[in-house]
């Protein structure tokens, strides 16, 4: 899967504070470097798959048709891809690489049968878009995906930090979560993060989305956010 040149289908990380101490350079880089890889996430819990369930992961991972164009028009493409980048432009200040992460985005969500915007939420929660993020459980990436998930239903050349790679695989997750939960989102973020039935995460990731990065949409979601867990 290229990371470049993606067609279009359709702050996690925290500084560290000065405290007084006068350390080295050297060592507040490190220092620095150890607090912007580790993300304030979960991870997904293992539980044996079922033959047929593991083929159709195995089959949605492994696929690389080309991403397509997946909204209506040019027009609302373009009009899409300019709003979320002025929004994300902080947090990826890097022009090029922004349209190229929101475009990959868009296509791997819309594949899921996912709204893109709670993909950009669920992503500020969980690694506050840092590529490299890993949590203490060892999740990794964007979307931090738990490793396991490779060797269970993937190819060991397979790269979780790899974008179109660790995005295809969290969509792949949270839509097998929801179609356990009947779309039940609440419940499947709760999968998602290893935190079932507790409220904390889905709803950090429901603000996140509404109120950082939804826009109308015409379509009507294959999934509900109940008003109780």
């Amino acid at each position: 899967m290229k990371e470049s040149g993606t067609r279009y289908k359709g702050q996690g990380a925290r500084g560290i504070r000065r405290s007084g101490f006068n350390l080295p350079l050297s060592l507040l880089l490190a220092v620095g470097v150890l607090f912007a890889c580790t993300a304030q996430a979960g991870g997904q819990i293992y539980t044996p798959l079922s033959a047929s369930v593991r083929t159709v992961l195995q089959r949605s991972v492994s696929d690389q048709a080309s991403p397509k164009l997946a909204f209506a028009s040019q027009y609302e493409a373009d009009f899409w891809l300019n709003k979320m980048s002025r929004r994300l432009q902080k947090s990826l200040p890097d022009t090029e690489y922004r349209m190229n992460f929101l475009k990959t985005v868009h296509y791997e969500a819309t594949r899921a049968g996912l709204d893109p915007q709670l993909v950009l939420g669920l992503i500020e929660v969980e690694s506050g878009f840092n590529k490299y993020a890993v949590s203490r459980e060892g999740a990794r990436g964007y979307m931090q995906v738990m490793p396991f998930w490779v060797k269970e239903i993937g190819t060991k050349e397979q790269n979780l930090f790899h974008l179109r790679v660790n995005l295809r695989y969290g969509c792949t997750i949270l839509r097998h979560y929801l179609d356990i939960e009947k779309g039940n989102l609440f419940r499947a973020l709760g999968r998602y993060n290893g935190t079932l039935g507790k409220p904390g995460y889905p709803n950090m990731v429901r603000a996140a989305w509404r109120n950082h990065w939804a826009m109308p949409s015409r379509r009507t979601a294959s999934y509900h956010y109940p008003s109780t867990g």
